[in-house]
């Protein structure tokens, strides 16, 4: 009688048998985190990815980011901010909101929010956020359809290894690519489903 051909289904069966029977090792295998890391971030990357994902990216000292978010926000609007921003940062023309608890309600009904940020990758186009007092709650960047981001050059790092290594795991992380968007099966982009659908990066030197 001709035998039955193995497949590679029973070849990786029958190595998880092999495995499960000679019992699990007393010591975890290590994991080599050895992963590529750049020597220098490059800025004009990261405001070039933003771009291209349709976020704003504007180059501003620290002196001008007051002046910056007074274009972006409307005369009279109001912002929703976290505890710990820099007041320096608002203009005169809005209206600051601080987050003390603030209902959604009263969140997604505002102009906009602006925040800080925990560290910036620039192969990636990607602003990470950390909770930090002057970040917030996670919901501060979600409802509002407008998100006001500020970033300085310390925060940028070249790969996404290296930001990993400056954020700490159990903080709430919120990892920012471009504005919030989507697309159905026919590939029509929606933008603001899950979150802002305007995002204006503020790139500080």
């Amino acid at each position: 009688m001709v035998g039955r051909s193995v497949t590679s289904r029973d070849l990786v069966l029958g190595r998880l048998r092999a495995a499960l029977a000679a019992g699990s090792p007393a010591d975890p295998v290590p994991v080599p985190r050895d992963y590529r890391r750049a020597a220098d971030a490059d800025l004009d990357q990261l405001a070039q990815r933003l771009t291209d994902y349709r976020a704003h990216v504007h180059r501003v000292t620290e002196v001008g980011v007051a002046d910056t978010i007074a274009g972006i926000v409307p005369a009279g609007g109001t912002v929703v901010v976290p505890p710990g921003l820099a007041p320096a940062w608002l203009p005169p023309t809005v209206t600051a909101l601080p987050d003390d608890g603030l209902d959604h309600g009263r969140i997604g009904a505002a102009d906009g929010v602006v925040t800080a940020a925990a560290v910036a990758i620039a192969q990636t186009g990607t602003v990470v956020l950390d909770g930090s007092p002057d970040q917030g709650r996670r919901v501060l960047s979600l409802l509002p359809d407008l998100h006001v981001c500020v970033v300085r050059a310390d925060q940028v790092v070249a790969t996404v290894p290296e930001a990993i290594a400056r954020l700490t795991p159990q903080r709430p992380l919120t990892w920012i690519s471009g504005p919030s968007a989507t697309s159905d099966i026919e590939l029509i982009r929606v933008e603001g489903v899950h979150g802002p659908r305007r995002l204006h990066i503020l790139l500080l030197p």
